[in-house]
């Protein structure tokens, strides 16, 4: 039980830190005023409309007291009231008069007054408006054959204090709530700035000089990163310069053993040692690729169906088909994909005969799918394949100069683009191999 409320918690709070920390701010002041003003309004503001509008109700009812009442003029009665209680005075006579008005229950001045006339004067024998008149209440109560209408002040029913008080408790919670968002704007912007920088250097782009902001943990935060990430860099520059290194050395010595096997009589011989020579030279140029700083190249904008298209004419090959959405645009590293696409093709075509590559799109996302019509792969064996120097033995043909990296390079080059890159079996009974890029 306490597991779902739980779980239908999680899902209604927003997600991001920013918001949730407005709400850990907002939602006091919020219920702060909500109970202030409950208690103002129970405690203060009903209690003095009741007492203000019984002070009201009691004049008049003081006032047709002493009216009834044959010893004083009528009309002297009328003035004095008029000008020392503030009431506009006026008798019409009426024998229709009507008793009816429109119940306004959402508003206190009515129901308090309604209230009040009805303990005074009875159920049918009062009638009031409060809203014809913006400051002035219209209030009857009937008299003999007709009924005398007061014209009184509305500030005699309520009290200003309240408007005001509303004022005081909105406008500051506004202007809180206002320099919350300003404050936390600021401390949740270091952190949104650290994710993004970290998420370009996973996907291998460079970075420029990071500067860590904010509060003391974040900073923290920030310097381990950058620490880490200089760190990296500095390894990935060893190795890529170790590698360079040792290209150079082993380039000497078969070198000088092709010079030698040319000066072998037995051709025969000779031909296997250049074959082993080859083998040697194309292993160690896939190894360097493998290993290479490939996050030294940098972002850019380039046409995918473009670069696929000038991929599939360079092989010139009938059994190569395409199905390319036409100026599929993409923010990356160009010489990867390039490669990364090359090495897939390389394979359908060394293990089938034909090869089929369709580009789509959808919503934010690009999809690029090789098939071919060769042996496939084990479904057992998808996941070892992009392993480095792994090689399957079985369901395809063995190759001397396949060392295993072709699909290990593919997939480190999508991933550092945020990508994925799956493998199923294509339509043609081969292998299909498919892309998933963000745009």
């Amino acid at each position: 039980m306490f597991y779902g409320l739980n779980k239908i918690i999680k899902n209604i709070l927003p997600k991001r830190l920013f918001y949730r920390a407005l709400l850990i701010v907002a939602i006091p002041v919020i219920v702060l005023q909500l109970v202030i003003t409950v208690v103002f309004f129970d405690s203060l503001w009903i209690k003095t409309n009741k007492g203000m509008t019984k002070a009201l109700v009691n004049e008049i009812s003081t006032f047709i007291e002493v009216y009834d009442d044959e010893i004083y003029d009528k009309d002297e009665i009328t003035n004095l009231f008029s000008v020392y209680q503030d009431l506009n005075i006026e008798f019409v006579e009426d024998k229709t008069f009507n008793y009816n008005f429109d119940e306004r229950w959402f508003s206190p001045i009515d129901r308090t007054l309604r209230r009040e006339l009805k303990s005074k004067f009875g159920s049918n024998n009062f009638w009031f408006n409060t809203i014809n008149y913006k400051e002035l209440i219209d209030l009857r109560v009937k008299y003999q054959n007709g009924y005398f209408k007061f014209l009184v002040p509305r500030d005699r029913v309520t009290s200003s204090s309240a408007r005001i008080f509303a004022l005081w408790i909105t406008v500051p919670a506004i202007i809180m709530v206002i320099i919350s968002l300003i404050f936390l704007k600021n401390q949740t912007r270091p952190i949104t700035h650290l994710a993004k920088v970290a998420e370009k250097f996973g996907k291998g782009e460079e970075i420029e000089e990071f500067k860590p902001s904010g509060a003391a943990e974040i900073r923290q935060a920030g310097y381990e990163f950058d620490r880490m990430r200089k760190r990296i860099v500095r390894h990935l520059n060893q190795r890529s310069e170790m590698l360079s290194g040792i290209s150079h050395d082993l380039r000497t010595p078969l070198t000088r053993m092709k010079l030698q096997i040319a000066f072998i009589k037995d051709k025969d011989l000779a031909n296997k040692l250049a074959e082993d020579i080859n083998e040697m030279e194309k292993m160690l140029n896939e190894y360097l690729q493998f290993t290479s700083s490939t996050y030294l190249e940098k972002d850019e904008q380039f046409n995918l169906s473009e670069l696929i298209e000038k991929i599939i004419t360079k092989y010139n090959n009938q059994n190569i088909t395409s199905n390319l959405i036409s100026r599929i645009y993409l923010s990356g590293r160009k010489n990867l994909i390039n490669r990364c696409i090359n090495n897939i093709i390389d394979n359908a075509i060394k293990y089938g005969d034909k090869v089929k590559v369709e580009l789509t799109k959808s919503n934010n996302n690009l999809f690029i799918k090789i098939e071919d019509n060769g042996p496939g792969i084990p479904e057992k064996e998808y996941e070892n394949v992009f392993k480095p120097f792994y090689k399957i033995d079985k369901g395809r043909a063995e190759t001397k100069s396949s060392v295993g990296l072709g699909l290990s390079i593919a997939s480190d080059i999508v991933r550092s683009h945020g990508g994925n890159i799956k493998l199923e079996k294509s339509s043609m009974n081969g292998l299909s191999v498919k892309i998933f890029l963000p745009v």
